[in-house]
């Protein structure tokens, strides 16, 4: 098993890409922190990998909110006594909206999830990993983090930030024994876009012509592959990089 004995958090577990990263993390023998919003759905994610012999247990995290990250670490470190692994993919959309029409309020909301919760989460850990001059962090971005025609104007300027901290963050500590690297997904069948309300017809009627040259939607359990890999040794000369996992439509 790749991840025997590692302590992993995995934020936005509950549905979609997060749960089939902590399904899989389990299988290969992590000991799961089951993060998010929505409690009832996470605890059934743990159920369901104590079922299968596994180790988890979950947490309700809104990770807008500084005080529930550091509850979140410290329950890891309460149960588990480490941390090795941390998976940022908690994550909001936009309603597609250019620039002329984002409020504060929305930039701000998108900000805090996206962005503000990967920054406080790695300090966090930190500590921990620096400690034990080791550990992986694996940011789920998006290829709106790296073209500006696939999302709105806040939710892209939030995967950028993403990006950026992921380099810095890599360089930074490359010679600590921590690595830092983020996936770009393409389309990939999840329950985000339920959270899009109130859709910008405008921003969307941008988005519409490179939405149409989408090869295929993904599957969240191919982008748990894809993680798995940055978070195992098998990638332990990686650090610092963005991977792209899209079915070549960014290409």
């Amino acid at each position: 098993m790749k991840l025997a004995e590692k302590v992993a958090i995995v934020t936005g577990a509950a549905s979609g890409i997060g749960k089939a990263i902590a399904l899989l993390f389990a299988k290969e023998g992590a000991k799961v922190i089951v993060s998010d919003i929505n409690i009832d759905e996470a605890e059934k994610v743990a159920e369901q990998i104590r079922s299968q012999g596994g180790q988890a247990e979950a947490i309700r995290t809104d990770v807008s909110q500084e005080e529930d990250i550091s509850s979140l670490v410290d329950l890891a470190l309460k149960i588990y006594k480490t941390v090795d692994i941390l998976v940022n993919n908690a994550g909001i959309m936009d309603n597609f909206e250019p620039a002329a029409d984002i409020t504060d309020e929305q930039w701000e909301k998108i900000f805090a999830v996206n962005t503000t919760s990967v920054m406080r989460t790695t300090r966090k850990v930190l500590p921990i990993f620096l400690e034990a001059s080791k550990g992986v962090i694996v940011n789920i971005a998006s290829i709106g983090g790296l073209c500006g025609k696939v999302a709105g104007t806040s939710y892209t300027a939030s995967k950028y930030a993403v990006i950026g901290f992921t380099k810095s963050t890599a360089f930074m500590y490359a010679n600590k024994g921590i690595r830092c690297n983020a996936i770009a997904p393409g389309a990939v069948k999840t329950n985000i876009q339920s959270m899009m309300t109130n859709i910008n017809q405008f921003g969307a009627s941008r988005t519409q012509p490179a939405m149409q040259t989408n090869p295929r939607f993904g599957d969240p359990m191919e982008i748990a592959q894809v993680t798995l890999f940055l978070a195992s040794d098998d990638s332990s000369f990686v650090n610092g990089t963005v991977l792209v996992a899209d079915s070549g439509w960014t290409a």
